[in-house]
């Protein structure tokens, strides 16, 4: 069963913005980087490559019903920050965002009776909670340091594969 245009068109959208979460963390793992805080940046690079296997698991995803991937230029994403913590809350707020457009995602396959573009979305359902707790644990975990400890958070951050 083909999908039709309108849900082919909104995960190429949502195609677009993993690109973008992307580049978001990219952005966010090279300032850590140039902070001389490499755990923190490995962890945020991780979240960039994470993010990057999203859009090819989309593009797989629309190949696979018979539908046709549009890449599209990929918006400038921010590249200064003061802090640690100003970056954890920015990706909360982001994963925020994100989990907000796979319930769309979601809800638009259901209006669609398109019932395998719901099984698919429905995994991300399900990873945008872990992402959610991760980023709120992380901003937890730095408003308790409050400045102090912050390298051995960051070398525990280091250890994520």
């Amino acid at each position: 069963m083909k999908f039709t245009e309108r849900m082919q068109s909104a995960i190429n959208e949502q195609i677009n913005f993993e690109m973008f979460s992307a580049n978001t963390y990219l952005s966010m793992s090279a300032y850590f980087a140039q902070q001389g805080l490499d755990g923190f940046a490995h962890w945020y690079y991780m979240q960039y490559k994470e993010e990057l296997e999203h859009a090819e698991d989309m593009m797989r995803y629309i190949i696979t019903r018979g539908g046709k991937v549009e890449i599209k230029a990929v918006g400038a994403v921010e590249v200064e920050f003061n802090s640690p913590l100003e970056i954890a809350e920015k990706a909360y707020e982001h994963e925020c965002l994100v989990s907000a457009k796979i319930e769309d995602l979601v809800r638009l396959a259901s209006e669609e009776k398109d019932m395998p573009s719901q099984d698919f979305f429905w995994k991300y359902i399900r990873e945008q909670v872990e992402e959610e707790a991760n980023a709120t644990n992380l901003i937890d975990r730095l408003r308790l340091t409050e400045g102090h400890s912050i390298l051995f958070l960051d070398k525990e951050l280091a250890a994520r594969k």
